[in-house]
């Protein structure tokens, strides 16, 4: 679809979005989105590149929600769309890209590595949100994590070089009502017969947030057959307003016909990016394997528990370090993937009552 029929489309639009969204508005807008993806990455409208030989174009979509593991407080709802290029000769110039993602990635040559065996680019878009446990009380909750909700997007770059991954990711957004957490969730609450939470006029207020998170890993792997088992150690950290920590940690994966990449865990970069591969990742056989994962943060800034940076805020005391398992199931058959995972993560905060646990469920979908 032409730039201009988007903008038209869009125009008709703006009345509706000018008010709080609901469920409807974003029925709406999905269409848009929808195309913007399949104008993004379909082969048909780019040059031709040799590079989607290895690994094509893919799109992945993920949500993300406590209910998977019976409750319904802190992390409690998140969703992602991610877009995800074929392997590229090189940032700047590859036809595999569109134009736009080119000239950005002329200011942003410094994230790649002069060296390199295959690497590629992803594109975010994500919402989540943030809650105290009692939906009940409509005063501010001090003991407890403030309300907050966050919009996203950003960009990715993954470099391969042989069983070793370096990405790095740019996040740009906004945490405060302007994301429409309450909307959304009270929304979503409504279809599914829940009560909604009375107290989101505590949230964050409204502040631009950015952080950069950049990770290494390293994959160890014996001779594969039909069945095998394979290992990812991983270290990064992330550097912003939004969130300042530093991690490390594994993940551990055995099944049938193990994808030649880096995780299988949506919540690790590697895992839902589809980092590159040295073979086309999803070939004609059914794959399936199970992926233990564990991580260890030390964290300096987390703004859904901190507060706002710059106003006064509702905040809480977090705890510095917290630790965080996952256990999953992922599936590839064709074109398509499918990881479903379970997540539990320490106390994140003083005097909170339960450790947080919550569910996640990716679908991919190769082009």
């Amino acid at each position: 679809m032409p730039i201009t029929s988007l903008v038209g489309v869009a125009d008709g639009l703006r009345p509706s979005l000018g008010r709080p969204y609901g469920l409807r508005t974003f029925i709406k807008v999905l269409p848009l989105v929808v195309l913007a993806v399949l104008a993004w990455v379909n082969p048909a409208k780019a040059m031709p590149c040799q590079s989607r030989t290895v690994l094509p174009p893919t799109v992945n979509f993920r949500v993300d929600n406590d209910l998977m593991g019976n409750q319904d407080q802190g992390y409690s709802n998140g969703v992602q769309l991610t877009l995800v290029s074929p392997n590229l000769i090189d940032y700047t110039d590859d036809p595999c890209l569109p134009r736009l993602a080119r000239l950005i990635n002329r200011h942003l040559t410094k994230l790649a590595p002069a060296e390199f065996d295959q690497q590629n680019m992803v594109v975010t878009f994500s919402h989540a949100l943030f809650t105290p446990t009692d939906f009940n009380r409509t005063d501010l909750i001090r003991e407890d994590r403030p309300y907050a909700a966050a919009v996203l997007i950003g960009l990715g770059y993954n470099t391969r070089i042989k069983d070793t991954l370096r990405t790095t990711h740019l996040q740009f957004g906004l945490v405060g009502p302007s994301a429409r957490g309450k909307e959304v969730q009270n929304e979503i609450h409504r279809i599914i017969g829940d009560e909604p939470f009375r107290g989101w006029q505590h949230q964050l207020r409204d502040e631009p947030v950015f952080r950069i998170v950049h990770e290494r890993m390293q994959r160890y792997a014996p001779e594969q057959g039909v069945w095998g088992w394979d290992a990812i150690t991983h270290y990064g950290g992330s550097l912003g307003n939004l969130t300042t920590y530093a991690n490390a940690g594994a993940e551990v994966r055995v099944g049938r016909h193990l994808p030649d990449d880096f995780g299988s865990t949506p919540l690790r970069p590697a895992g839902e990016n589809t980092a590159p591969s040295r073979r086309r990742p999803w070939g004609s056989l059914l794959g399936m394997h199970l992926f233990l994962t564990v991580d260890a943060r030390w964290v300096l800034r987390d703004i859904t528990l901190d507060g706002n940076t710059f106003k006064n805020s509702h905040s809480v005391d977090k705890r510095a370090f917290v630790g965080e398992t996952g256990i999953g199931l992922a599936v590839t058959k064709g074109q398509w993937k499918f990881a479903l995972a379970r997540y539990e993560v320490t106390r994140e905060f003083e005097g909170q009552k339960d450790t947080p646990k919550f569910g996640s469920f990716t679908i991919s979908r190769a082009l």
